[in-house]
């Protein structure tokens, strides 16, 4: 590749795919060479404190797959560490940049960032052009008759599903440009060491979409002893599956399985439109609640220790695998903050840290949903009775022995909360609250 080369630049973020992917269409379809590129962001990977996190060894994976699939096209991935700004300095002065090529985020640290690498394009006469990619409709193009943004789940899907054509569930034939990615090989992945973290022998679930679980998703996905959700939220989460062709699939299949693809929207845009949720409740009268936060309350429920089988499952089948049942998050979370009166942000953190398909907007979307202050909230009066929960949704305790072996033995400690005394005072907390 000569110096002189003029390019296109691709940023790999949350989109490690060739297949289906928005901006990197776009990017070969211009006819230009196009220099893939992903950078290991330390502005986040700093704040990561444990060094064995799985989610980077899951990128390093996935990033060293696509560097295999480029080199099927006689090309290979540019992979930088550093913070962006001093990365796209760096790559100003190496190379004649053209034009930039990315997907969107829409979270509140991701859209600055890109303001400013926008600014310094522009400062050295380069385009930069982002594409939607990581939902089906984004920002601006569900809202209400007024033009203002959903705020209730219900008729945001509505709205949803009736704007929804063959334009926006079609996928982008990527791969039928190909030839326009920049011929090298001289390009190697950095290690995992390099990038400052350690392997782990956690295993990642398949990036499969299987046919029974979709259809059976409906009468499934709520009993967590049986292998009835897909696991894709990792693959979501990092790009490496396409949501267009999920969707595609998705129609044909299960109703209520395309229901949760319009969750996840649905809490992309609230994040968008209502930036304040990333540090605070989009309620903001939850604000004034007062919390307990025993701080031996919240390590019983970190260890998964509480005295409530099916909260104790939940949180160990987490600590150990990095994932947990949909249905059981509800119940550990409304647990937290609805039986330990501990403030929802502890519990939003401790999953950030842990969940391998950790989405910022999704996150916080089912926390505060938990705790009453979000959009689509439960009333605040509605608590998770966890014994109920297991009596209905694990009867034969399965799920809950598999993960709490000791249970009905003398190891297992009794109850941490009485569920009455417990519901009793955080009704008068947020009652409290919420008459000021």
């Amino acid at each position: 590749m000569g110096d002189n080369t003029t390019v296109q630049v691709f940023w790999f973020r949350r989109d490690l795919r060739l297949d289906d992917n928005a901006a990197l269409y776009h990017a070969l379809k211009s006819g230009k060479p196009v220099l893939p590129l992903f950078i290991f962001d330390t502005e986040i990977l700093n704040k990561l404190e444990n060094k064995s996190d799985s989610r980077v060894q899951f990128i390093h994976q996935e990033i060293t797959r696509l560097n295999t699939e480029l080199k099927e096209f006689g090309s290979s991935l540019f992979v930088k560490i550093g913070k962006p700004w001093v990365v796209w300095k760096e790559l100003l002065s190496e190379y004649s940049i053209d034009t930039v090529y990315t997907n969107r985020d829409y979270e509140p640290y991701r859209i600055t960032r890109d303001e400013n690498i926008n600014e310094l394009l522009k400062t050295n006469s380069v385009r930069f052009h982002t594409y939607k990619d990581i939902v089906i409709f984004e920002k601006h193009e569900v809202l209400k008759d007024d033009k203002t943004p959903y705020t209730v789940f219900t008729p945001y899907s509505r709205k949803w599903r009736l704007k929804l054509t063959d334009f926006y569930r079609s996928s982008y034939p990527t791969l039928k440009y190909a030839k326009n990615f920049i011929k090298t090989d001289s390009f190697a992945i950095p290690s995992l060491k390099e990038v400052g973290f350690n392997a782990t022998d956690f295993e990642f679930p398949p990036r499969k979409v299987t046919s029974d679980i979709i259809k059976k998703y409906t009468e499934l996905r709520d009993f967590p002893a049986v292998n009835g959700t897909t696991r894709l939220g990792l693959h979501l989460r990092f790009g490496t599956l396409s949501l267009r062709k999920l969707l595609q699939y998705a129609e044909l299949r299960n109703q209520t399985y395309v229901n949760e693809l319009i969750w996840r929207d649905f809490y992309q845009q609230i994040l968008f439109h209502f930036p304040h949720v990333a540090k605070g409740a989009f309620r903001k009268e939850y604000d004034q609640i007062e919390w307990e936060n025993n701080e031996a309350h919240f390590a019983a429920w970190c260890e998964g220790r509480t005295g409530y089988p099916m909260v104790d499952a939940g949180m160990r089948e987490l600590n150990a695998t990095g994932h947990m049942h949909n249905r059981v998050r509800m119940v550990v979370a409304s647990f937290l903050t609805k039986h330990l009166l501990i403030n929802w942000q502890w519990g939003e953190a401790y999953f950030a840290e842990k969940l391998l398909d950790f989405d910022l907007a999704a996150n916080n979307g089912g926390w505060q949903w938990a705790a009453g202050c979000g959009t689509d909230a439960a009333p605040y009066f509605r608590v998770f009775n966890p014994q109920l929960q297991m009596e209905r949704f694990d009867p034969e305790m399965k799920y809950v022995k598999h993960w709490v072996p000791e249970f009905g033995t003398d190891a297992y400690p009794g109850p941490i909360v009485e569920h009455k005394l417990a519901k009793d005072k955080v009704m008068a907390a947020y009652g409290k609250a919420l008459k000021r």
